[in-house]
């Protein structure tokens, strides 16, 4: 009984890691860059405490009875020593996906304060000196964690809100960055897996299935790593695939004058078994991809392979277009991804190319000498529009006001990894500021 009881809780775990969902984007900030955030953290702890102010202070001393509001008139010279804070900050994924702090485990106390008074009554309060700066310490001692609280469940989650979990990429598509799981820290890293899927925006629910390989981050060098699957870049190609980008036609004046030549050469006997007159009328190619490009990583680079109907037509002015063949083609691109700031790009470049007709061997025979010009055209018309659209690539999951400096791409088997290290254009009161007054981040 023992045997199989253990068995099948196996057999659960077994189905449960397989049902799991894999990221299609990961993100670790290594020892390096926790230090980084720390120190400016703590920049901003300073600022929040500086905020302290203290109470109404009442009591007696021998005979002395006192109050002090607003410290009456004059000013302390007061110093602390032996502050000591100890904090500790519990991440979670909330129920949108986003990262968020929960909760903030706080223990802070001063050891001694040291205080000289002026003003109207500083020699009084230099009498009762020592009780009030015990008095001063008790208080602060009061104060620093619950004004801890406030910067880390309300201001630093207010900071972390600018981080994009589902939005708009283009007027097309849209990414998703939920977190997949709560983020694991351990002492030499904080790993968080996001979901990173495009999604087509006139239908959300329409996205493809995650088989990809798991990205592995084994790096620790610099302050920051970001891996992306081959689902990562899939989802988008699907994406534009159904929203209808991956279309064009190419005539007129955007129809290479020695391509159309070669097209009437090429078809010369069609066009005079449809209508003589035909050979007047201008020529235009309409290409469609017919189904969502995919891409392969390796570790010699990054490839999209793509599948195309084109179909040859003339012109006639004022009537239909009259379709002269339909054609297949094939083409392979080299994919170069580069990363500036929080936006990662892709650039597009037409490495192997094929057209054939899938119903005559004769006509893939005579369509040997459009290979090369059709080549040129689509590297001069087509891929510039595509690069054009994307050049403007899509934001990382990264808070307003960090960016990635010194980045690095490397490729590996089903995944690209970026290294880069960390850079904060401003402040975490000035982002957090720019927050609250509803300013948005210029540089995405």
């Amino acid at each position: 009984m023992g045997l199989l009881k253990v068995s099948v809780i196996f057999l659960l775990s077994l189905i449960t890691m397989t049902l799991a969902e894999p990221p299609g984007c990961k993100i670790r900030i290594t020892d390096r860059g926790l230090e980084m955030l720390k120190a400016e953290t703590k920049r901003f702890v300073e600022g929040e405490l500086s905020n302290i102010t203290m109470p109404e202070m009442r009591g007696k001393e021998g005979r002395f009875q006192y109050t002090i509001k607003d410290y009456d008139e004059g000013a302390i010279n007061a110093s602390a020593e032996g502050v000591n804070i100890f904090t500790v900050l519990h991440l979670i994924k909330d129920q949108d996906g986003r990262l968020k702090i929960s909760n903030i485990t706080c223990n802070a106390f001063i050891t001694k304060m040291r205080a000289r008074f002026s003003g109207t009554l500083g020699r009084v309060y230099d009498f009762i000196g020592t009780l009030l700066t015990t008095g001063m310490r008790f208080v602060l001692n009061k104060q620093i964690c619950p004004a801890l609280n406030h910067a880390a469940l309300v201001l630093v989650n207010q900071l972390l809100e600018t981080v994009p979990v589902r939005t708009e990429v283009n007027s097309y598509v849209g990414i998703d960055y939920s977190l997949l799981n709560d983020p694991v820290v351990t002492e030499t890293s904080l790993d968080m897996d996001f979901r990173g899927m495009f999604y087509d925006l006139k239908n959300e629910n329409d996205t493809l299935v995650n088989n990809a390989v798991n990205p592995v981050l084994r790096e620790y060098d610099r302050m920051v790593y970001l891996a992306l699957s081959e689902y990562f870049f899939d989802s988008g190609l699907y994406s534009y695939f159904k929203g209808g980008l991956f279309q064009t036609q190419i005539a007129n004046e955007r129809m290479p004058k020695d391509l159309e030549m070669l097209l009437r050469t090429t078809y010369l006997g069609k066009i005079m078994m449809l209508d003589p007159a035909f050979m007047e009328h201008p020529l235009s190619l309409e290409l469609e991809v017919t189904s969502p490009p995919r891409s392969t990583i390796k570790t010699s680079g990054a490839m999209v392979a793509v599948n195309c109907n084109v179909k040859v037509l003339v012109l006639p002015p004022g009537k239909p277009a009259v379709q002269l063949s339909s054609l297949t083609m094939e083409g392979n691109f080299n994919a170069e991804v580069s990363m500036k700031g929080k936006r990662l790009t892709i650039h597009l470049e037409l490495k192997k190319f094929k057209i054939f007709s899938s119903e005559s061997a004769f006509e893939s025979f005579a369509l040997i000498p459009l290979q090369g010009p059709l080549k040129t055209m689509l590297q001069i018309s087509a891929v510039p529009l595509i690069n054009n659209y994307i050049k403007r690539g899509v934001q990382i999951p990264l808070p307003d006001g960090m960016d990635f400096i010194e980045e690095v791409v490397e490729y590996h088997n089903g995944y690209i990894i970026v290294g880069a290290n960390l850079h904060f254009r401003t402040g975490l009161r000035e982002i957090i500021e720019r927050k609250l007054s509803g300013e948005t981040d210029n540089s995405v």
